[in-house]
């Protein structure tokens, strides 16, 4: 029996920003139900439900998206657009209603699940700057109140639930500066806590929840230096703790925690802004990296997402400078070996890709790739 996806959605009018580069904003709040359209071949992408006829593809708009997935099963998407030209203020959904607002508009900020079900969000860039502000979306009320406010503003940092249910959030960049401070964030208060500083500055890093309840932070971009390091946190001091160097410097590339508590890092940016096809594997036991096989093709800028049967599933980016690709290939971890897989309908760099309940990924959004998503199907 086909299914259908049910998804909520609010687009607010465009904004306008003051830094030259992006202009002409408009943002969105979007929740999306985790069951999914019929499915008629196994490992395929198959075009879902449209975001909304409110972003045609003839406006020229590039879209991405942040997205988490709810206690009730639904995922929490929030949505950036850039118009290139003038939208359609007609309103014309296909299963989407709205739901509401966020409080500022922002982009290059983070979302995180918390244990109570709310998604709290912070930080990124927005119609006033870069931004330390911080909101809390209800599932319940589809309402975002305002929470306590970060110590710094930070815009591409990370942000990681700890196991007491604490956010910390780490790095990323400042009204004029990288990073290397780190905070926490108590549900219970709303209040955030400095925390140790990080031994390096970084942004477009990678942070990894660890199954001994660390966080690992790896490569990143510092004020004109690519990095190899990695450090982790220890939430019961507070410390950032060196452990070995990465095999490559690396930023804008992908993390995954392998269900033997590994992690796999795969592609970003070399010295030189050099695309790379390399992986590899962080042993927690041992604080050593390891390299494993090769990427089919470089990438940066593209998503990776454990699958329920093991393997890691990696998918568009872009391959040389400023062109986005389609391509995905999966990850065999007991052989070492990437495989290419059926391509997704949209070249996509930007994205989101969600692990749905059901074992599916859903990938959304995207710069050039409008207001489309597809899904996974193992």
């Amino acid at each position: 029996m086909n299914e259908r996806v049910s998804i909520k959605t609010n687009l607010s009018q465009p904004q306008y920003l003051q830094n030259g580069v992006h202009k002409k904003e408009t943002y969105a709040t979007v929740a999306v139900n985790q069951r999914q359209p019929n499915i008629q071949k196994n490992k395929k992408w198959t075009l879902l439900t449209k975001l909304s006829e409110y972003i045609p593809l003839s406006t020229s708009c590039c879209c991405g998206l942040l997205l988490g997935i709810l206690i009730c099963g639904l995922i929490l998407a929030i949505v950036i657009a850039l118009w290139l030209t003038s939208p359609n203020n007609a309103l014309a959904t296909q299963g989407w209603t709205l739901t509401g607002h966020m409080n500022y508009p922002r982009y290059g900020h983070t979302a995180s699940l918390l244990a109570n079900g709310h998604v709290l969000v912070t930080g990124g860039y927005g119609s006033t700057g870069y931004l330390n502000s911080a909101e809390l979306y209800d599932p319940s009320t589809g309402l975002w109140t305002v929470t306590g406010n970060m110590s710094y503003t930070r815009y591409v940092h990370t942000a990681s639930l700890l196991a007491n249910g604490h956010v910390l959030v780490a790095g990323g960049y400042g009204s004029t500066s990288y990073l290397n401070s780190a905070e926490l964030y108590d549900p219970s208060t709303g209040v955030w806590t400095v925390t140790g500083n990080m031994n390096d500055a970084r942004y477009f890093h990678t942070a990894s929840m660890l199954a001994n309840g660390q966080v690992l932070v790896a490569g990143g971009y510092d004020n004109g230096i690519y990095l190899n390091s990695a450090e982790l946190y220890n939430p019961s001091t507070g410390v950032w703790t060196v452990t070995g160097d990465m095999n490559y410097t690396r930023y804008r590339h992908t993390a995954s925690v392998l269900t033997n508590g590994q992690v796999l890092v795969a592609g970003g940016s070399y010295v030189g802004n050099i695309f790379l096809n390399s992986t590899e594997l962080y042993d927690p036991s041992t604080g050593i990296w390891t390299l494993t096989g090769y990427l089919n093709y470089a990438r940066v800028l593209h998503t990776s997402s454990l699958l329920t049967n093991g393997m890691v599933v990696v998918g568009g980016g872009r391959h040389i400078a400023g062109v986005d690709t389609n391509t995905v290939e999966l990850y065999n971890p007991s052989a070492g070996i990437w495989t290419d897989t059926i391509s997704m309908g949209y070249n996509r760099s930007l994205f989101t890709a969600s692990v749905l309940t059901n074992g599916n990924v859903l990938a959304v959004g995207g710069f050039l790739a409008g207001n489309s998503s597809e899904l996974f199907k193992l």
